[in-house]
């Protein structure tokens, strides 16, 4: 793996792109698409059943020639290979990072610390499989007889994220039989309301926790069995209606939950990389593990495209580059993920763990601070949904927002016009953010001078528009990897580790510290005076 020895702000296409940008800044999509009719066809790549049309971005051939020179320049190349060759590239934690293992093919090898990873991993999905056909067809039976109806997926991040979104995302293909719950917040409610109409006897918790010490997914963990036992009674009921995903073996026997009935995975899985790990056993559950293969197939698919592909007509690299050139060039914020299919539902807020934990740094792999901006804020809602609530700012507001519009020419569900009227709505969408309407378009349909500037649309605002045939379990798998390799590909440029996490670790270390100190009257308060004042207010008024 090569990488620049020069700071990115010091990199040749950087510095091209610095100039181009003071001439591309100037330029209208509505000039851009009058002086080149066939933009629409030209500025779009057709790859492993996606459809990625960028024609509506604020870009020349030469802003696309300059940005794929910028990933040459940093060595994209070279850290993609590094990726799927296993090496560490998790420098500040000395790990690898393999979620690509997880769907590779039996076929294929790949060696961390002088082993191959992939048997391993398919002697997990194997283990997965065949306790999820038991579940499925009742053959696994609770503590007293009764078969599983319910099942509660307990985790948080990654181990909560992930499966949920994959739910929603493929309800569709689940087996409406049975019912799933996912629990979170280490706030009561959630737990209560996940619990409050459910049959113990009939329901199976699914304990996410790499190191079964979580605090808050362990909290949850405990009110599981405590609530469990008030109706089974027996503390050996815990072995039947309890399933652990982790690696702790000694503190999930402590737990109760038979080590047999525990699916491990590996340091080189990152939480918010590890939805198609042994964390992904509610959704094979929900949809089986065909459907589940088929998933990981997708993720595959679109692996292999990142892996080989050329960077001019690879998704996740020309997404990536576009990312970069919005984030570094015209100070873009945000980027909106929008949907345009009810069942992603939780995909943007998927995306939100994926993207803003991954680059959301301020220091290189060097340690450096960095003097640019790294990881835009993600956000957004399905369509239409949104369309009546944020859009608004999107067309006519101050801040330029990039946006992702996603879509599918075949509906699961068929009810009259609705289909034609979604896609309608999202091709609308895109046009209309692209080109807006001018003061004299206004001024045509008769509208009064007054009314005009409140009535047109600048336009220029720009988005990328993703379609494929129909949402599968493979074109889920696809989406997910498309955005984790884009991810990647911007902390490559930005030169920053994608995959620690150290800014989530002093709140909840923090929070630690608290707990005894709302729990106990003799203790010194030694935080700042506003901490010190609330911890004092919180204990007074619960007292």
């Amino acid at each position: 793996m090569t990488t620049s020895s020069k700071s990115l702000t010091q990199l040749t296409a950087w510095k091209s792109l610095e100039a181009h940008f003071e001439v591309a800044k100037t330029l209208h999509l509505r000039e851009l698409f009058a002086k080149d009719p066939a933009r629409g066809e030209r500025l779009k790549a057709e790859e492993v059943g996606l459809y990625f049309d960028y024609s509506k971005h604020l870009v020349t051939d030469e802003t696309i020639e300059l940005l794929l020179k910028l990933a040459v320049e940093s060595g994209l190349k070279g850290h993609i290979d590094a990726m799927f060759r296993g090496d560490k590239i998790n420098k500040t934690e000395g790990r690898a990072v393999l979620h690509v293992a997880l769907r590779a093919p039996k076929t294929q090898s790949i060696i961390v610390d002088g082993k191959d990873v992939v048997p391993p991993v398919h002697q997990v999905l194997e283990k997965m499989a065949g306790f999820a056909a038991r579940v499925r067809s009742g053959e696994w039976k609770g503590h007293t007889g009764k078969r599983i109806r319910n099942i509660v997926n307990i985790g948080i991040g990654g181990s909560d994220l992930g499966p949920v979104m994959a739910y929603e995302a493929l309800r569709h293909y689940s087996d409406r039989d049975l019912t799933f719950r996912f629990v979170s917040n280490v706030d009561g409610i959630d737990i209560s309301e996940a619990t409050r109409d459910l049959n113990a006897e009939e329901t199976l918790f699914i304990i996410s926790s790499k190191t079964f010490k979580t605090l808050e997914t362990m909290t949850n963990a405990g009110s599981a069995r405590d609530w469990a036992l008030r109706t089974l009674k027996d503390p050996a009921a815990v072995a039947k209606h309890f399933v652990a995903v982790s690696t702790n073996a000694e503190l999930v026997s402590k737990f109760g939950i038979d080590t047999e009935n525990m699916f491990v995975f590996w340091d080189w899985v990152g939480g918010r990389y590890s939805m198609d790990s042994a964390i992904g056993l509610s959704t094979m559950i929900a949809i089986g593990p065909e459907n589940y293969y088929e998933m990981l197939d997708g993720f595959h698919q679109m692996d292999e495209h990142y892996r080989t592909t050329p960077f001019e007509r690879n998704l996740p690299v020309l997404m990536g580059l576009l990312g970069v050139w919005y984030t570094n060039f015209f100070n873009a914020q945000t980027a909106a993920v929008l949907p345009y299919e009810q069942y992603l539902k939780r995909f943007p807020a998927y995306l939100q763990q994926l993207t803003m934990e991954s680059n959301g740094k301020s220091v290189t792999l060097k340690g450096e601070p960095v003097d640019y901006q790294t990881g835009p804020i993600y956000w957004g809602e399905p369509g239409t949904n949104g369309q009546h609530s944020f859009y608004q700012l999107i067309h006519q507001g101050t801040k330029l927002i990039p946006c992702d519009f996603i879509a599918f020419v075949e509906p699961l569900t068929e009810i009259g016009r609705h289909h034609d009227l979604l896609i309608a709505n999202v091709l609308a969408q895109a046009e209309a953010l692209a080109f807006g309407k001018t003061p004299e378009e206004v001024r045509l349909e008769g509208t009064p001078e007054w009314l005009v500037p409140h009535r047109t649309f600048k336009g220029d605002r720009p988005s990328t528009t993703i379609l494929a045939d129909k949402l599968t379990p493979a074109t889920l798998g696809k989406l997910v990897a498309l955005y984790e390799h884009s991810v990647y590909t911007q902390g490559v440029i930005w030169g920053i580790d994608s995959f620690d996490q150290w800014g989530v670790e002093l709140g909840k270390a923090l929070a630690e510290r608290i707990i005894p100190e709302l729990e106990s009257d003799d203790r010194a308060l030694t935080h700042d005076s506003s901490t010190n004042a609330l911890i004092r207010r919180y204990k007074q008024k619960k007292a």
